[in-house]
């Protein structure tokens, strides 16, 4: 029971996780009905923005929750920057183009970000500046329940928590709701589409960045093409809660994350990575909506 415990624990962080960064997928989606493939490079970013914010502060030498606050408000900041340039310069002036081109476009900054990134930093792993330090806070039912877990799990609830706030109880979010329902009609009402569409990069790029430091705070690690993996079991996630629902990314994410933990507990490692794509072959055969998508019927 106390070791079943500690693996729910670390799925749970590890899901969490999956969901923060499923979140920016959904929520591109469901506004603009396109695959962002660029958003897991802003994750990628976004770690190294971390990285280089705590080393050039020297936020490792007074580890804590004030060092982890202002490398998360920097780097969220960053994130949504790089996150609005690419809506704006790279998926903006396709807006009415067919959606392959779109799909295109993605995929190659994508592959641009990726080359950047071990242009200007390099193409060596590096070791993620301590923010939290590990210690284990209580016990429950035995299972040691340790700071890195809890502050992953804090942070994840209270970020899906201000998300959640954000889209159902703010005037942003409504016009994010009317915009995602019909833009037309919404632009109609006088609501600003282009604004709307800006917001919800910025959003889903600062949910990233929180993903990112969230996965260096836990695994240690960062390097270039950290987000080509991690990305795509997070769109796995997105696609098994229903791409386009915010309540189905996050179900997916944990779904997702507490799958990956028990199958390399009791199963192998090596069917770690290839667990994300037997779901989505799995959900796309079953329910191609996903667990809280709705299918919709498109005139090609």
């Amino acid at each position: 029971m106390e070791e079943l415990l500690q693996h729910l624990i670390n799925g749970l962080s590890l899901g969490s996780i999956y969901a923060l960064i499923a979140l920016g997928y959904t929520m591109v989606y469901g506004i603009l009905q396109m695959i962002n493939f660029a958003h897991s490079e802003v994750y990628m970013m976004g770690a190294f923005f971390a990285y280089y914010t705590a080393k050039y502060l020297n936020l490792s030498s007074s580890p804590g929750f004030g060092s982890l606050a202002i490398v998360l408000v920097v780097t969220m900041v960053l994130c949504s920057l790089l996150g609005l340039a690419i809506e704006k310069f790279a998926y903006r002036p396709l807006r009415k183009a067919p959606k392959l081109n779109v799909l295109i476009t993605a995929i190659g900054v994508s592959l641009f970000l990726q080359y950047f990134a071990q242009l200007v930093f390099g193409a060596d792993p590096k070791v993620f500046p301590t923010l939290i330090e590990e210690q284990t806070l209580f016990t429950i039912a035995g299972a040691p329940i340790k700071s890195f877990d809890v502050t992953i799990l804090v942070v994840s609830l209270v970020s899906m928590g201000v998300l959640h706030f954000l889209v159902y109880h703010t005037k942003l979010g409504k016009a994010m709701r009317a915009v995602s329902h019909n833009a037309s009609v919404a632009s109609i009402l006088g609501i600003n589409v282009s604004r709307v569409i800006a917001y919800t990069f910025i959003i889903g790029s600062s949910l990233a960045g929180i993903g990112a430091i969230l996965v260096g705070i836990k695994y240690q690690k960062i390097e270039p093409m950290m987000g080509t993996m991690i990305g795509l079991k997070a769109f796995v996630a997105a696609v098994l809660g229903g791409i386009g629902s915010i309540a189905g990314a996050v179900t997916g994410g944990l779904i997702l994350g507490i799958s990956e933990i028990l199958v390399v507990v009791y199963g192998s490692s090596q069917y770690r990575d290839a667990l994300a794509f037997l779901i989505l072959i799995f959900i796309l055969l079953v329910k191609p909506a996903g667990m809280f998508g709705k299918n919709r019927i498109e005139k090609v």
